[in-house]
């Protein structure tokens, strides 16, 4: 019996590793990708500050859009694949089916009307979302065509995910990022370099590839289910058939799980959103400012920073995807005590990758943002400062996960709105005090907030003793500080000789700092066995591979 529950509690390990894997991989590819577009994009643009009105604009657009297809999906896909792994644990695939089939019906009339609502209501959500900036609405018009999709693509993902498979959606994420980019660098291309055009036609023509990438990406999970057919309908013809569901149960059991999911889906965009309405306003409450001068400031942290930061929270989003599954799992069966190991290995697992990585990119930040934009100081400081912050939002984001998959949903939404309540108390005193770093610090005390009340509630809920949890977390930060000094150093000797550089000496010096560092961080988890431990794995390969003993 034991071996058997030791066999299951590997298996469950790999599984949340395996999957993992596959939501990092395609996440991190599109992050990476969705930063690495920004130098010819802002190249193709022209001056600086052209590329840095262009950044405003695309972020403000972007900003609404998220928000919209927060909503427009309904936090449905998440629900979905909660509720199918649910069943699926129950041996009921059958019921997991038809929750699907209504799940999709609902996306469809969900995309649109909300589309419907974007596309028609641009000049009201320019005034009330963009401080009343207009330059917006063919942005946000051009967006309203990928809310249209992008439901029906999720809720198909969520339905792969539901069965614990990730690569579908994982590969589905790359290819949707590629063909994006691509038809984004092409269009800015030929409207900037070809026709000397508008950078507002080019910032439309870079959003509308939203809905270019969603087609594309949807015809590839479309191929995927049709070849798998043949092995849902089997597993369907075998379920237990004892839980009988009508549609406006299932209808009601979507929309009871979907409401905490759009909820906390928006957390940091109800934050980016606060930023962008209320940035002009209060900026100009303390001092006489241009509105070339404020775009430019909102540039620099809400979309240039953002930009950088949100390819390392994609590793907690990732590893919060493939956890809710397997929690909505134990959770089904009541094993509490498995409950407890998921969350200490989930928290782990995203520690062990969250941490350094974020340390990384504060270490590296001179580079990194000289390779991808022009040499700012003030940029500089915030891609910092930011870096920390994305600590916190990945932190956020996975406890989020955690307790949604836990069905402790109020809790969860009463946790975010309190550090909601926090961002926009001292929103203003904030900016009074450190300026343009005003919106980062709120952030950061809001989330912060909200992030120690969702830990405080699981620790006391499920009785889990973080003991050994903070121990190896100790651990990490410990080996990350390490890797920082060192980075630091190298970062100091090296710009000591060189002084302030161009893009491409930028890149190399990035490249030479990240991989120490990287080399680093890796020495020390693989010495100590601190990544045996946490991955589930034997590291032994590695450890021949880099000579250590």
């Amino acid at each position: 019996m034991n071996d058997k529950k030791k066999t299951m509690n590997n298996d469950t390990n790999g599984s949340l590793v395996k999957g993992s894997a596959w939501m990092t991989a395609g996440s991190i590819f599109s992050r990476i990708l969705g930063a690495i577009y920004i130098i010819p994009w802002n190249a193709w643009m022209g001056t600086a500050a052209v590329a840095l009105a262009a950044n405003a604009l695309y972020a403000k657009g972007y900003n609404i859009y998220s928000e919209f297809l927060i909503i427009s999906t309904a936090g449905i896909p998440g629900a979905i694949s909660k509720q199918i792994s649910h069943y699926n644990a129950l041996n009921e695939y059958s019921a997991g089916n038809k929750l699907f089939k209504q799940g999709l019906k609902l996306m469809i009339g969900l995309g649109i009307i909300f589309a419907g609502v974007m596309f028609f209501g641009t000049k009201y959500l320019a005034k009330i979302f963009a401080g009343g900036d207009m330059t917006t609405i063919p942005v946000l018009k051009s967006l309203s065509f990928a809310v249209l999709i992008i439901p029906i693509l999720s809720i198909t993902r969520g339905y792969f995910q539901g069965y614990g498979q990730m690569a579908p959606s994982a590969i589905s994420q790359i290819i949707e990022q590629i063909a994006r980019v691509f038809y984004m660098l092409l269009a800015t291309y030929l409207i900037m370099q070809v026709q000397h055009g508008n950078y507002v036609n080019a910032v439309t023509q870079s959003t509308f590839a939203a809905f270019v990438g969603a087609i594309i990406s949807l015809a590839l999970l479309g191929y995927y289910l049709i070849r798998q057919l043949p092995k849902l309908r089997h597993l369907s013809r075998n379920s237990n058939n004892e839980v009988n569901i009508n549609n406006k149960k299932l209808l009601l059991e979507i929309f009871q799980q979907a409401i905490p999911f759009i909820i906390m889906g928006s957390g940091i965009v109800m934050y980016q959103t606060f930023d962008q309405s209320t940035f002009n306003l209060m900026m100009n409450k303390v001092g006489s400012y241009s509105k070339t001068t404020l775009d430019q400031m909102y540039a620099l942290f809400g979309f240039n920073s953002n930009k950088l930061i949100m390819i390392v929270v994609s590793l907690a989003v990732a590893v919060s995807e493939a956890a809710i599954p397997l929690l909505s799992q134990a959770h089904a069966k009541n094993d509490k005590e498995n409950i407890k190991k998921e969350i200490s290995k989930i928290f782990q697992l995203f520690s062990f990758v969250m941490i350094p990585a974020s340390i990384g990119m504060y270490g590296v930040a001179r580079s990194l943002w000289t390779t991808f934009y022009v040499y700012n100081s003030i940029g500089i400081k915030m891609l910092q400062f930011s870096s920390i912050l994305s600590i916190i939002l990945g932190l956020f984001t996975i406890l989020g996960a955690i307790l949604q998959g836990l069905y402790k949903n109020k809790l969860a939404i009463r946790q975010l709105l309190i550090g909601l309540a926090v961002k926009v108390v001292v929103q203003y005193p904030m900016i009074v005090l450190f300026k343009e770093f005003g919106p980062l610090v709120a952030t950061f005390l809001g989330m912060t907030v909200s992030s120690m009340l969702m830990l405080q509630t699981l620790i006391k809920e499920f009785e889990i003793n973080p003991t050994q949890t903070l121990t190896n977390v100790g651990k990490i930060i410990i080996y990350s500080l390490e890797m920082l000094l060192v980075v630091f150093l190298i970062d100091l000797v090296i710009y000591k000789f060189t002084g302030n550089v161009g893009r491409i000496v930028g890149l190399i010096i990035l490249l030479i700092e990240a991989g120490i560092g990287g080399y680093i961080y890796s020495y020390l988890t693989l010495k100590s066995h601190l990544a045996d431990k946490i991955l589930g794995y034997s590291m032994d390969r590695f450890r021949r591979l880099l000579r250590i003993k």
